[in-house]
């Protein structure tokens, strides 16, 4: 019985400084999960945006103003491969973050993006884009004609920031 004490002390004890290092275990978890939903890790689905679409939830509230779109500015700074943001991003059939800085050509390099074929009838000035495999794309019928991609967009209705997103593009986009 004793023993079992000690356990869960010991249990309890790691719990509290692994969050109190992390700051807290929903946002020490967000880092990974938006910038891994915004490379399309998964492949965007319906369930893949829901979970994200929670865990934003959970730390914010969205900003509905600009770019037709759910923004939400979470408490905490998150990173990865030198990209920083603090906004996670909700529109129609897309999930990314707001990186800081104009930095499409960066994330171009840093994850194989190649220029986009249309400029989405002028809503950025610079973009990238990478199909996702076969593999990766929704079964036939699940999620209409078109593919889903990473992409990175930079524009003046960002102001100064870039936009990385797992995307769901419609066919002759």
């Amino acid at each position: 019985m004793k023993s079992r004490s000690i356990y869960r002390l010991v249990i309890l004890c790691g719990a509290v400084a692994a969050t109190s290092v992390a700051g807290n275990a929903v946002a020490a978890a967000a880092d990974a999960l938006f910038f891994d939903a915004a490379l399309c890790k998964p492949p965007y689905s319906v369930a893949s945006a829901t979970e994200i679409y929670d865990a934003a939830e959970k730390l914010a509230k969205p900003d509905m103003s600009s770019l037709g779109a759910a923004i939400y500015k979470i408490p905490q700074q998150i990173g990865r491969d030198g990209f920083e943001s603090d906004e996670v991003f909700f529109a129609n059939s897309a999930v990314g973050v707001l990186i800081k800085g104009e930095r499409a050509d960066d994330l171009a390099r840093a994850y194989g993006l190649k220029p986009e074929t249309s400029d989405l009838m002028g809503a950025s000035s610079k973009g990238y884009a990478l199909e996702l495999p076969a593999e990766q794309q929704p079964p036939e019928g699940l999620a209409g004609p078109g593919k889903v991609s990473i992409v990175a967009r930079e524009g003046s209705a960002l102001q100064g920031k870039t936009l990385l997103a797992c995307e769901f593009i419609p066919d002759g986009f």
